[in-house]
């Protein structure tokens, strides 16, 4: 029988099965390779051989490739291994980012937290679809194209709706805080900041797993210090922010200043602080602090 089979159009529902099965798969092909993993160092986006990644990194950047050569031909492709970039076929403007292992030192060192597996699509200049797998609890975090939700699957495929919403505190005294480095690192006006909250916590290793904590209500806002957007870092973490209805707030003249975070196309350097907050906790633009 033919390979062309006249099934009708790619709806997104088919779109999303897909991307969670990919993921689910990259998730497989990382943990088999746990103990017996090869490392090398890389070129860091800052120019020294002081990155790393490992045979596992290819291995699922492998299934995510083969994934859209079979289902989606024609798509672009920005994956972090390799510096893969390969444009789309024209008529079509959609491409993936892959980051097949987010955290790759953290599973270098066998952490049994920290580490995941990352694909996004997009088109038109919007995050359409994103998927998050969480390599130690095994849990799933996206959404599918042309869904208003975002669900967080467990192995058992149990489905739960992100509403953080109902989490988020109405006054920035009653925060806790989530940080990628040390309060000192920062800015005098984002340690101001940060002395406002309720607490706080530092948490380094996977971008994902580290946003997902805001996701879930854990914790009420993100911190990152100035430092590389990339792709395949930076993309799902803003598809998934976005429609749960979080905002990106910089410091600019004594205030916190709501700003759109680009989809980068290769790595960039932000060189201010960013904040993630819920939009309840902002007001014309800007951060309400009182």
């Amino acid at each position: 029988m033919s390979d062309d089979v006249n099934l009708g159009s790619l709806n997104g529902h088919s779109v999303g099965r897909i991307l969670k099965e990919a993921v689910r798969r990259a998730a497989t092909v990382i943990r088999a390779q746990r103990q017996t993993f090869e490392a090398q160092t890389k070129l860091s986006y800052a120019g020294t051989m002081d990155d790393v990644f490992t045979s596992a990194d290819k291995a699922a950047q492998e299934v995510y490739l083969r994934t859209f050569a079979e289902c989606f031909p024609g798509c672009g492709v920005i994956g972090e291994e390799d510096s893969l970039s390969l444009p789309a076929v024209a008529p079509i403007s959609a491409y993936f980012t892959v980051d097949p292992i987010d955290g790759t030192r953290a599973f270098i060192r066998r952490q049994s937290h920290g580490i995941s597996t990352m694909v996004a699509l997009v088109d038109g200049g919007e995050v359409i679809s994103a998927y998050i797998s969480d390599i130690s609890s095994d849990e799933v975090y996206g959404y599918r194209p042309g869904s208003t939700r975002v669900h967080r699957i467990t192995r058992l495929d149990t489905f739960e709706t992100l509403e953080p919403a109902t989490s988020t505190p109405s006054r920035i005294g009653d925060v806790f805080g989530l940080l990628r480095d040390p309060a000192h690192t920062y800015s005098l006006q984002t340690q101001d900041l940060v002395e406002r909250f309720r607490g706080y916590e530092v948490m380094g290793s996977s971008i994902g797993t580290w946003a997902a904590r805001l996701w879930k209500g854990e914790v009420q806002a993100l911190l990152y210090a100035p430092g590389f957007e990339t792709p395949w870092d930076s993309t799902p973490v803003i598809g998934i922010g976005r429609k749960l209805g979080f905002v990106w707030l910089k410091p600019e003249g004594g205030a916190w200043v709501q700003y759109e975070p680009d989809l980068p196309l290769k790595p960039v350097r932000r060189e201010h602080d960013a904040l993630v907050v819920h939009h309840s906790l902002v007001e014309n633009g800007r951060l309400k602090l009182a």
